[in-house]
C-alpha cells in the first residue's frame, strides 16, 4: 500500500508559487496592452486624421509603423531575454511602451505620430513571446489546461475587441485615449514585473557573440517584407517605385539574415526550433490563423462601413460578439484540452470556422447584425478551439532552453499571416470589385428592358422634385451597381476562407500525436 501511495504522488505538482502567479498575470496584462493597439486606432484613423491635420496616404502609416517595428521585435525578444533576463527585458518593455504611449498621445504632427508609434509598437513587441515562453517554462505541464488557454485568449481577443474599445474611447472622449488608456496599467506592469519576474539569470557574456549583421539584415527583411504587404494593393504592386524597392530590400535581408541564421554560432534567431515536426505545423497552422484572426477583424468592419454606413461605434458593438463568444469558450478549451486530442480540437475548430465563413457567403447588402450574429459566434468559439492545442502543438513539446527563441518565432508566423492575409484580401476585393462591376454592367444597358424602365420610373420620381431625372437615376444605378460588386467581392474572399480552413482539417492529420511534455526542470 505505501508503495502504491508513492507512486500515485509522483505526478501530483507543488502548489505554484505566488509570486510566479503574479508575474504572469503583470505579463498578460502587457501582453494584452501591446496586441490590442494593434487594432485600437483601426477605426478611429480618421479622428486621428483630422486631430493631426494629416493627408489620407500619411494616416495609413500610424498603423503600419507600428507593425513594422514590432515584427522585428518579435523574433529578436528571444535573444534579448537570454542576454538580459526575462525580468529586464520585460520591465524596459512594460516601461517603455508605456512612456510610448504617452509620447503618441502629446504628438502635435503626423510625423511625431509615425515615429513615436514606430517605438511603441517596438519596445512593446518584445512583451508578446516572452508571455508565451514564460508560460511553457514556469507552469507544470498539469497546468497547461488554464494556461494555455488564458494566452490564447488575449492573443486572439484583444484584436478583435481593438475597434471596439477604440471605436468608444474616440466617440466618448478623443483619439488622445487610445493611448492615454495605457499609462496606469502600463505603471503597475512595470513595477510588478521588475519586483516579481524572477525566471530566469541573464547571461551578458552573449553580448560579445550577438550577431549584428543579422539584427540588420533582419530589420530589413521583416520591415520591407511588412511594408510591401502593407502599402502593396494600395499603390498597385510592382507599378510602383516604392514597392520595387522594398521587394529587392527584403529578399537582399533575406538572404543575408538566412545565411547569417545558419552561419554563425550564435544567430539573432534559432530557426533550429523549426527542425521539430509539431513546431513547424503548430507554426503553419499560427500563419494561417493569423490569416483568419487579422482578416476577419478587418473584413467585418469594412464591410459595415462600406455598405451599411456603421460608424466606428456601431462596428465595435458588433463586432464585441465575436469577443464575448471567445470569452466564453475559453475555459471549455481548456478543460477539452486535458481530454481530447488536440488534433481533434483543431479540426472542430477548423470546421467551425469554415462553417462561419461559408454561412457569410450568402452575404447581401441587407446583412446587419442579426445575420452575421451566428457566423460571428462560430467565428469566435473556433478560434479559441483552435489556438489552444495550436500553442500546445507548437511549444508544449520543446525544451525549456529552446522555447524563449522558439516562441518569438511562432508569434512572428501569426502576425505575418496576418499581413499577408489583408494584403490578399485588399488586392481580391479590388479586383474582383472591377471584374464583377464589368460583368453587372455589361447587363444594365440600354439594351436591357428592365433597366430602361427602372430609369424611366426613378428618372421621373426625381425630375418630380425638379432634378435633372435622367443624371440622377444614372447616377444611382450606378451607385447600385458598384454596391453589388462590392457585396459580391466580399463574397469571394469569404469563400476563399471557407476553402482555406477547409483544406486545413486535411492537414491536421499529418500532425504526430504530441508526446507528454518535458518534465518542469528538465533539459536545464
Amino acid at each position: 500500500m505505501a508503495a502504491t501511495a508513492v507512486v500515485g504522488a509522483i505526478p501530483a505538482d507543488p502548489p505554484m508559487d505566488r509570486r510566479k502567479l503574479i508575474a504572469f498575470f503583470a505579463m498578460v496584462v502587457g501582453m494584452f496592452m501591446s496586441i490590442l493597439d494593434i487594432q485600437i486606432v483601426s477605426a478611429s484613423l480618421a479622428e486621428i486624421q483630422a486631430g493631426l491635420s494629416a493627408g489620407s496616404d500619411e494616416i495609413a502609416w500610424v498603423q503600419t509603423s507600428y507593425l513594422i517595428a514590432e515584427v522585428i521585435m518579435i523574433p529578436l525578444s528571444g535573444t534579448l531575454a537570454r542576454i538580459l533576463s526575462t525580468r529586464v527585458l520585460f520591465t524596459l518593455c512594460a516601461g517603455g511602451f508605456t512612456i510610448a504611449s504617452a509620447l503618441c498621445a502629446t504628438a502635435t504632427n503626423i510625423e511625431q505620430m509615425i515615429i513615436y508609434r514606430a517605438i511603441q509598437g517596438f519596445i512593446g513587441g518584445g512583451m508578446i513571446p516572452s508571455v508565451f515562453a514564460a508560460a511553457f517554462t514556469i507552469f507544470p505541464p498539469s497546468k497547461r489546461s488554464v494556461v494555455s488557454p488564458i494566452i490564447g485568449l488575449i492573443a486572439t481577443l484583444a484584436p478583435t475587441i481593438g475597434p471596439t474599445v477604440g471605436g468608444y474611447l474616440s466617440n466618448a472622449f478623443s483619439w488622445h485615449w487610445l493611448f492615454l488608456v495605457n499609462i496606469v496599467p502600463g505603471i503597475f506592469v512595470t513595477v510588478l514585473a521588475w519586483s516579481f519576474i524572477d525566471f530566469d539569470k541573464p547571461q551578458h557574456q552573449l553580448m560579445k557573440r550577438f550577431d549584428w549583421w543579422g539584427l540588420a539584415s533582419m530589420a530589413v527583411f521583416l520591415g520591407s517584407l511588412e511594408y510591401v504587404l502593407e502599402e502593396g494593393n494600395n499603390k498597385d504592386w510592382f507599378s510602383d517605385e516604392h514597392i520595387v524597392l522594398g521587394t529587392v530590400a527584403m529578399v537582399v535581408g533575406a538572404v543575408v539574415f538566412f545565411w547569417r541564421a545558419f552561419k554563425v554560432d550564435f544567430p539573432v534567431v534559432d530557426l533550429k526550433a523549426f527542425t521539430n515536426r509539431n513546431f513547424a505545423f503548430g507554426s503553419l497552422f499560427s500563419f494561417i490563423m493569423g490569416v483568419g484572426l487579422y482578416g476577419l477583424t478587418y473584413i467585418y468592419p469594412l464591410y459595415l462601413a462600406r455598405i451599411r454606413g456603421y460608424d466606428a461605434l456601431m462596428i465595435g458593438e458588433t463586432m464585441f460578439v465575436s469577443g464575448m463568444a471567445m470569452f466564453f469558450t475559453a475555459p471549455v478549451a481548456g478543460m477539452l484540452s486535458n481530454k481530447l486530442d488536440p488534433r481533434v480540437m483543431m479540426g472542430i475548430g477548423f470546421f467551425g470556422f469554415a462553417l462561419g465563413t461559408y454561412m457569410v457567403t450568402g452575404l447581401t447588402a441587407d446583412w446587419d447584425f442579426y445575420e452575421l450574429l451566428v457566423p460571428q459566434i462560430l467565428r469566435g468559439c473556433s478560434l479559441m478551439l483552435c489556438m489552444v492545442p495550436i500553442n500546445n502543438v507548437a511549444l508544449g513539446t520543446l525544451p525549456p532552453q529552446r522555447i524563449q527563441n522558439a516562441s518569438g518565432l511562432y508569434n512572428l508566423t501569426r502576425n505575418l499571416g496576418g499581413a499577408v492575409g489583408l494584403a490578399i484580401i485588399n488586392t481580391m476585393l479590388t479586383q474582383r470589385a472591377d471584374e464583377h462591376y464589368a460583368r453587372l454592367s455589361e447587363h444594365v444597358n440600354f439594351g436591357n428592358p428592365a433597366a430602361l424602365a427602372w430609369l424611366d420610373n426613378v428618372g421621373a420620381n426625381y425630375s418630380a422634385y425638379g432634378i435633372d431625372g435622367t443624371s440622377a437615376a444614372l447616377s444611382k444605378l450606378s451607385g447600385m451597381v458598384s454596391q453589388q460588386a462590392t457585396v459580391m467581392s466580399f463574397i469571394d474572399v469569404f469563400m476563399a476562407l471557407t476553402v482555406l480552413f477547409g483544406s486545413l482539417i486535411l492537414l491536421v492529420s499529418l500532425i504526430s500525436k504530441p508526446k507528454a511534455a518535458p518534465p518542469a526542470g528538465a533539459g536545464h
